[in-house]
């Protein structure tokens, strides 16, 4: 108490303080806004994680500001002090037990909190600072951000090279695209174990890639959209049978213009999930990519005849998929009467390549003439792609127009 009187004392005592000692000297100079004995402190810190996110009272901010005005000394530093181990700061609201077992509250180990003081070095040089860990919890629910967290996030904005902003949990209620997507570039996304997005009143194009988190739970992210899509993209992840049936039976996909699920393995689906899925959206829907679904014949069999039903389609893709020529023929059949479709991209026939995998181009060159005069006889002008490449549209491949014009035939190697 004599110390916290005493701000002059502290730098010259800390060096002599018991470590035990330190977390109550610092709630108490925080909570009684002690600002020199904050920032001593902070500098002499004993442990990798300041868990300062339990303390923090945000309509004053005064000795949050002192701490960061400390740690721009320490992140300006080429190397560390001896007695300064700090390497996270905790903002989260989850240090209770670390303060409360230093206060004599809780009688938990403190090396299980991974607050243990670190052992000092037997060696007298110093460390290279590391990058600065900052973990936040956000929760966007106003217009604009509050006082708080603008002054940290633009504190963070001029200091990105020595700081990494991990975010485990962001909750978006209602702010601004604009601020969003500036928070965003500033979190190390990887960091992103939960997010959930509520009052989304107006979303109508939704692009997931690669999310780890939907298997076996897409149930549980469909029943927060409130409004009709007209794009979705789930895509180069696992999902299950059900998670298919599930996103069949939702009512906010039913005007649907895009839908893409490539990378999405339904080798196994039941052929009928598809046809309910298709059925759903075939009144609207523009754009279809299947593009690396592990498709069987069977499946693609029993979609030919709702997938004939998709008037409005412009653009369908199957690349990636193995297909022999006689079902190559069935589709093209089954969908001739499309006149809104475009752009058809398709995977070389199975009967391209060896025995041993290897494409064949003269026999792919063959096997396109026979699609060219399939098509001619079914009368109606076509562009097509064959591809041995996952995806035509977006890869380095080349595709070479071949005649006659109004049966158009691309193929790349």
């Amino acid at each position: 108490m004599h110390l916290i009187r005493e701000d002059a004392l502290v730098c010259s005592a800390l060096e002599f303080l018991p470590t035990e000692l330190l977390p109550l000297l610092f709630m108490d100079a925080f909570h009684g806004r002690h600002i020199k004995t904050l920032k001593a402190m902070v500098q002499a810190w004993p442990f990798v994680c300041l868990p300062l996110g339990g303390l923090i009272d945000l309509p004053h901010v005064g000795p949050l500001q002192a701490i960061l005005e400390v740690l721009d000394v320490l992140l300006a530093q080429k190397v560390r002090s001896k007695r300064c181990k700090l390497q996270v700061l905790d903002l989260r609201n989850t240090g209770q037990s670390f303060w409360s077992m230093w206060s004599g509250a809780s009688t938990h180990g403190f090396s299980r909190l991974g607050m243990a003081p670190v052992a000092e070095q037997s060696s007298k040089t110093h460390q290279p600072l590391a990058p600065l860990k900052i973990y936040i919890e956000l929760c966007l629910k106003k217009m604009t951000l509050d006082n708080f967290l603008t002054y940290l996030l633009r504190w963070m904005e001029q200091r990105k090279a020595s700081i990494h902003l991990c975010c485990k949990k962001l909750t978006i209620f209602a702010m601004p695209v604009e601020n969003v997507m500036k928070i965003l570039n500033m979190v190390q996304l990887d960091c992103i174990q939960e997010v959930q997005f509520l009052k989304l009143y107006h979303l109508q194009d939704l692009y997931l890639d690669s999310p780890s988190f939907l298997e076996g739970c897409l149930d549980q992210m469909l029943r927060f959209l409130r409004t009709l899509l007209d794009h979705l993209a789930i895509t180069n992840c696992w999902l299950t049978e059900s998670d298919l049936t599930h996103l069949s039976q939702c009512l906010n996909i039913h005007e649907l213009k895009g839908l893409d699920l490539s990378g999405v393995t339904m080798t196994d689906f039941s052929p009928e999930i598809l046809c309910i899925l298709l059925e759903q959206v075939a009144a609207t829907l523009k754009e279809l990519n299947l593009e690396q679904c592990g498709i069987t014949e069977s499946q693609l069999e029993s979609i030919l005849p709702v997938l004939s039903l998709c008037s409005q389609l412009r653009t369908f893709s199957l690349c990636g998929n193995v297909l022999s020529m006689a079902i190559m023929e069935k589709l093209l059949s089954h969908i001739t009467g499309l006149i809104n479709l475009s752009d058809e991209f398709y995977p070389a026939p199975q009967e391209s390549y060896s025995p041993h995998g290897i494409l064949q181009l003269g026999r792919l060159a063959e096997l396109r003439d026979k699609l060219i005069e399939i098509m001619q006889d079914l009368g109606f002008p076509r562009a097509i792609w064959l591809s041995s490449s996952p995806c035509p549209r977006w890869s380095n491949k080349t595709f070479y127009p071949e005649e006659p014009f109004l049966y158009q035939c691309y193929m790349s190697a």
